[in-house]
């Protein structure tokens, strides 16, 4: 008896209880369930001979338990259901606050949001799923606008002769990829080295990895694109790195078919360490010229935070020769940190490569980072540099070297 009460049980919760639940019909269920398994038990006490008796006693135990499982379900379905709806009301006011709530919010992202210990951590947390929201909204929108833009053109261009330019367009573009690509086939022979240094994973972040990769490819495309280019050579690149990921995202399957040298080696494995200059804005050793015979070498390093000496110090334990490049010498620079972009450094270098003038390279440092090019001996530029600030500061400057002369004489006398 007592097994086929089980057997009905669970017949009754993976099928009907369910479907009572979905259609608001469990309540009216209880009795229902009762009724079939007391059905049930009083077919087998009849269909039984006499000999056997009916175990009241532990009928009403079997049914009193199931009774009280199902209705423990029923109590913590209703209490989640009412903590979820009372959240939402939470959300729904502080929407009509003004606070930055977002549109549409899951189940889990509301258990979640319910699960935050603080005020404040609710805050952030809505914060965030608002600022998603918002984020993917704007990306959808532009999507959209770049597919009308598209739509627009394609018919324009069915509408005049554009698809004839534009053939003659793709022909030209596929003509110069293969001249690019003979070009930078050739410097992997003939041309001289230059090595990005892929060991600075460690003291950046996941956000300054990814920029920093972004402006390698860029500086991949520029070289790639010159009359003279570099060997690039990507030294100490490790396989499951956040470097290599990265790579893999932008170029995709590209990756295996560019002209260039990836080795998990360092570059003091491969190249003599006479001819290795490690191009580092510390270096109290400024460059003069570029050398043709020499081997440069990049740190791939995008510092926000500004963490001045990294390089400096592994060109050190490295024994490498270093420089800097002059731009207190051509550029009146501003105050700040004389760090320039992977991609910038890469036009220098190849403007200097290819002319050799200091004034033309230093065209691709950007303009907010300096004031002009120098022109004049540097003791004028002082003298010109003092005769600003003591227009700037009037008379009070002189006021105030004379106020001190008298208080330093006056200390003198009285000791």
């Amino acid at each position: 008896m007592q097994s086929a009460n089980v057997l009905l049980k669970k017949i009754v919760r993976s099928s009907i209880l369910p479907f009572a639940a979905q259609h608001g019909m469990k309540k009216d269920l209880f009795p229902l369930s009762r009724t079939l398994s007391l059905s049930l038990c009083l077919r087998q006490d009849n269909s039984s001979g006499p000999s056997e008796k009916l175990d009241l006693d532990a009928w009403k135990k079997v049914m009193k338990s199931g009774l009280q499982e199902e209705v423990s379900e029923m109590v913590s379905e209703h209490k989640e259901l009412s903590t979820l709806a009372a959240a939402r009301e939470i959300l729904e006011m502080w929407r009509l606050a003004g606070r930055s709530v977002p549109e549409n919010i899951s189940e889990e992202q509301l258990k979640t949001f319910m699960e935050c210990p603080s005020k404040s951590a609710k805050k952030k947390y809505l914060k965030y799923l608002h600022l998603k929201e918002l984020y993917k909204k704007n990306d959808k929108r532009k999507m959209d606008e770049k597919r009308e833009r598209k739509q627009e053109a394609q018919k324009r261009a069915s509408e005049t002769d554009e698809t004839k330019r534009s053939s003659l367009v793709c022909l030209w573009a596929n003509a110069m990829d293969k001249a690019y690509s003979w070009r930078a086939a050739q410097a992997m022979i003939f041309g001289q080295p230059l090595v990005f240094d892929m060991s600075y994973e460690k003291d950046m972040s996941v956000r300054e990895v990814t920029n920093t990769v972004r402006q390698i490819v860029l500086s991949e495309g520029c070289n790639r694109r010159s009359v003279d280019p570099f060997h690039v050579h990507f030294c100490n690149l490790k396989d499951d790195s956040l470097y290599h990921k990265e790579f893999i995202k932008h170029y995709r399957e590209a990756w295996g078919k560019l002209l260039i040298t990836v080795t998990d080696q360092c570059y003091t494995d491969i190249f003599p360490k006479d001819k290795l200059v490690y191009l580092t804005a510390d270096s109290p050793k400024v460059m003069k010229t570029f050398d043709h015979n020499k081997i440069y070498i990049v740190g791939s390093m995008v510092d926000k935070s500004i963490k001045t000496g990294v390089s400096l110090a592994r060109a050190k334990r490295l024994g490498l020769e270093t420089a800097a490049l002059p731009l207190e010498k051509y550029l009146l620079w501003n105050s700040g940190a004389k760090n320039l972009t992977l991609d910038q450094m890469m036009h220098i270098l190849l403007t200097l490569k290819d002319t050799g003038d200091w004034k033309k390279a230093l065209e691709f440092v950007p303009k907010r980072k300096y004031c002009g090019f120098v022109s004049k001996p540097v003791h004028e530029l002082k003298k010109t540099l003092n005769l600003i600030n003591t227009l700037k500061l009037g008379k009070r400057q002189e006021e105030v070297r004379r106020q001190f002369a008298k208080n330093y004489s006056k200390k003198l006398t009285q000791k």
